[in-house]
């Protein structure tokens, strides 16, 4: 827009026609926007995005947006067929206008409608009021009628181009001047409302009549000089209709409408409601937008206190009800009371303040007086519990403080938990993207070590006052949703219990991992002699390209996939080649073996802490949509346990002397699952009476007697039992078992007709699923599905699959988390020596002090079976040994 459009648009009252431009948007966008609740908001999503290119392409200083009302008109009065050949408004568009006039709303326009009269009317009694009072009006509309109101003063806009559609525009478009609009529509009728007009006659006819006549009445004064008899004849026989058309399109400026300029002023939207309204659209992209372009806190805005030394925090703290606490470490490392830590405190949701605790002095640590005494000073407060304390991370305080022999209590709300209970498939659970969301915070960056930089202290600050801000919102959230409960009695006590397991962490001998680390070097450096033997040239094994250029050209073998970039190399296709050339195959080797080296004997190795010999893993709460947990730093939940490499990683896991292993084992607990939902009287039957689950199902699919499933059938049964619970459908199947996708289809339709209650289970899951738009675990945990309100074929079964799985395995890690709080509290309050190490999937791996082995194996085993009563027996499996590899 030029500078002189601007200018002028600042003094223009916009007026838009409501139902028009929402129709417009309802069959420009796709029908498959939906919010995760499965509401369609595609006329929503168009509407909004339509006010608002408006408002940021034409800042009119007045707007505001006409919609017709339900029901007939003057009009119809008129004329009962008056719009009668349109189709009733559908149901998917009128379920969004409420959420059209709530956007209206809360942008802070008027939104103006009137019983008996339609938009249309309201327009142009609007546009003829305040013309007259020295404004241009620039209508937003798709209706020919609204053509007639054009003069040098009202036009209409086209807001895609920026153009404006004046008297000269309507003659060209038309052949007639404004005025001359609504006779054209008497004579050409408007099949859009149902306007007859006079059969026979077009736009193009009437325009050549007006223009010669000049309007209605003077053709019909002029009729018997009209050439052509049927034209004439058509006329004469539709007077009268004519004359009702032309007043059927004739606009009326005359509605009793109350709106003043004051209010149609543009001031801006209302922030909170929008926003608000936005994020129960799930219209992501506009809130950013829209949060963008709001005016946010500038760094001046902000102010926090340095604290320095203890009485400092005991002036801070003294009579706080309430604190929101957040850390950063400054070094890429465990959090601990070893190295230096910056800590954010908003207290009473009011003043922010920055405290450094930096520890004694230690090799490789900044010394600083202040530590001790900081932490002195901070002990009462942070142990006593009628403190609330609100933060983005409790593990890491439980841990740092821990750490620091502080007994934390009063933890009530960790913002990334409560985002996580709220939407487990949300991939961002900060403090900066809740803030951006919930608050309505300008994106900001995360808060890094290096600590001393002031824009970093102020950051930190800002930070510990958005949980604060958040803290409130997402409780009373989780208590709207039904997951407050789930939230205090398994996630929060479980950050807790993590953060004591990974500062326990877990010994590694180093002497056999650098040992490992040089064996498997020097069989990769064999494996590489042979592929380069084979190839008959040396290249970059690790080099995708080179070795597509290797394997199909050098080697000439038959490419089985192709990808954007060329033939594709992955493992799926390396196996299938595997068995035209030894090359491919000594190449999934060399994969399998380097991965083991670098992702885990050698990653292990460089973080074995010094001091103790100990790793400690970090065990991620909010990553996973199931619920279940994973761990990093490092990853011990994926080390391969199959293989004499793999093997021998594990076998360098060792408790300490006086100590042994424990692993305890939930045996097939999804299974269990299953048959408890499901109530499949088979299944139900096959656990309660002890049967290897396995050899059941392969004598139900396949026919035979129990006594004759061979290892191989059975093999092939636990394929369909955990595949069907997993949702996988017959390809998967095909692919997992090495059979064609028409046997694989046959064993899962023989597995459902036997087990009629896992069939009903799994359709179940689907249809509750795509009604509520959620799925839920037996502990009320959620996860959203919106891939079942997709059109997309292959996006909808990924959605079956989730709805059913979900539930199963998410119930499953449910159970485990449940049964490590309740083992937790009891190692520490009957005074175990014995400790818990780790959580693999169904697995619990403790460090056992050698006296204690059948008092622990017995607590364990009861705590694990009792934690959720099922209709089959849930059965642990424990194993003991003087390593990890022992135990597996």
């Amino acid at each position: 827009m030029s500078g002189e459009r601007q200018d002028k648009t600042r003094e223009t009252l916009c007026i838009i026609d409501g139902s028009s431009v929402f129709y417009r948007a309802y069959h420009a966008v796709p029908s498959n926007f939906k919010s995760t609740s499965g509401m369609p908001t595609n006329a929503v999503y168009g509407f909004t995005q339509t006010l608002r290119k408006i408002l940021k392409d034409f800042s009119p200083k007045y707007i505001a947006v006409a919609f017709d009302v339900k029901g007939p008109s003057f009009r119809h009065e008129m004329f009962t067929g008056y719009k009668a050949e349109r189709p009733a408004m559908p149901d998917e568009l009128s379920v969004q206008i409420p959420y059209i006039k709530k956007v209206v709303k809360a942008f802070n326009i008027p939104a103006i409608e009137m019983v008996s009269f339609e938009a249309d009317d309201v327009i142009a009694t609007l546009a003829m009021k305040f013309v007259k009072k020295g404004l241009r009006v620039a209508m937003v509309t798709g209706d020919k009628d609204m053509f007639q109101l054009i003069d040098e003063n009202i036009f209409i806009l086209d807001y895609n181009s920026g153009k404006e559609c004046g008297p000269r525009e309507v003659v060209e478009k038309f052949g007639v001047i404004p005025v001359l609009i609504r006779d054209m529509l008497g004579l050409a009728g408007d099949t859009s409302d149902n306007i007859p007009g006079v059969p026979g006659i077009g736009y193009k006819t009437a325009a050549k009549l007006l223009s010669k006549y000049g309007n209605l009445e003077k053709i019909y004064e002029n009729l018997e000089d009209i050439s052509g008899d049927k034209l004439r004849e058509n006329l004469k026989t539709h007077k009268d209709q004519a004359f009702l058309s032309r007043e059927l399109a004739t606009l009326h400026p005359q509605v009793p409408v109350e709106c003043s300029l004051e209010e149609m002023e543009y001031k801006g939207p209302d922030h909170a409601s929008l926003e608000a309204l936005l994020r129960e659209l799930d219209f992501r992209r506009i809130l950013a937008e829209v949060v963008a372009e709001k005016p946010g806190v500038t760094e001046e805005d902000l102010e926090f206190e340095e604290i320095t030394d203890g009485m400092a925090v005991v002036s801070a703290l003294k009579g706080a009800h309430r604190i929101a606490i957040t850390l950063v470490r400054h070094i890429d490392d465990q959090i601990s009371s070893d190295m230096p830590v910056s800590i954010g405190m908003c207290i009473d949701n009011d003043k922010t303040y920055h405290l450094r605790f930096v520890p004694p002095s230690k090799e490789g640590v900044i010394p600083g007086p202040e530590g001790l005494d900081m932490m002195t000073a901070l002990r009462p407060y942070l142990e006593d519990p009628d403190l609330r304390k609100d933060t983005d991370d409790a593990k890491s305080l439980y841990l740092f403080f821990g750490s620091c022999s502080v007994d934390l209590a009063g933890v009530e709300v960790d913002t990334s938990l409560a985002s996580y209970l709220l939407d487990p498939s949300r991939s961002d659970h900060s403090v900066e993207a809740l803030a951006f969301e919930y608050l309505g915070a300008n994106p900001s960056e995360p808060v890094k070590h290096g600590l001393d930089d002031p824009k970093a202290k102020l950051l930190l600050a800002g930070k510990a006052r958005n949980i604060a801000g958040l803290a409130k919102m997402l409780h009373e959230e989780l208590e709207k949703n039904g997951l407050l409960g789930l939230y205090t009695t398994m996630e929060l006590p479980l950050s807790r219990v993590l953060a004591s397991m990974e500062r326990f962490g877990i010994k590694v001998d180093a002497g056999m991992l650098r040992d490992l680390s040089k064996e498997i070097e020097i069989d990769l450096a064999g494996i590489e002699g042979r592929i380069y033997a084979g190839a008959g040239t040396t290249f970059n094994i690790n080099s995708p390209k080179q070795l597509s250029e290797i394997l199909f050209e050098r080697l000439g073998l038959k490419p089985v996939k192709k990808t954007k970039t060329g033939f594709s190399t992955n493992e799926e296709v390396l196996t299938a080649l595997a068995s035209q050339h030894e090359v491919p195959s000594l190449i999934i080797g060399f994969r399998q073996l380097f991965k083991l080296k670098s992702t885990y004997v050698d990653a292990i190795l460089e973080i074995i802490n010094p001091a103790t010999g100990r790793v400690h893993t970090s065990f991620n709460q909010t990553v996973t949509a199931t619920g279940r947990l994973s761990s990093s730093r490092p990853n011990l939940q994926n080390i391969p346990a199959r293989g004499d490499a793999a093997l021998r990683i594990r076998e360098a896991f060792i408790p300490e002397e006086g100590f042994f292993f424990l692993c305890a084992d939930y045996s097939q607990i999804e299974l269990r699952i299953v048959a408890h939902i499901s109530e499949d009287p088979v299944l139900v039957e096959a656990f309660k009476s002890g049967e290897d689950v396995h050899t059941r199902t392969a004598s139900e699919v396949f026919g035979i007697m129990p006594g004759l499933v061979t290892s191989e059938l059975r093999r092939r049964a636990k394929a369909i039992n955990f595949g069907i619970i997993y949702g996988m459908g017959p390809y998967g199947l095909s692919t997992e078992l090495g059979i064609s996708v028409k046997e694989a289809t046959e064993y899962i339709e023989r597995y459902l007709e036997r087990y009629k209650g896992v069939k009903e289970f799994m359709e179940r899951c689907v249809s509750e699923a795509a009604k509520t738009g959620y799925t839920m675990t037996l502990f009320g945990r959620r996860r959203f599905i919106p891939e079942l309100k997709s059109a997309v074929d292959a996006t909808y079964r990924f959605g079956q699959r989730l709805a059913i799985n979900t539930p199963i395995q998410g119930t499953a890690a449910d159970m485990i988390k449940a049964a490590m709080i309740n083992i937790d509290k009891r190692l520490v309050n009957e005074g175990f020596r014995s400790r818990m190490l780790l959580q693999i999937h169904d697995e619990l791996v403790f460090e056992a002090a050698l006296e204690e082995k059948d008092l622990l194996s017995s607590m364990v085993r009861s705590e694990m079976e009792g934690i959720l009563p099922l209709h089959v027996p849930v059965v642990v499996n424990l194993k003991s040994g003087p390593d990890w590899r022992s135990v597996e």
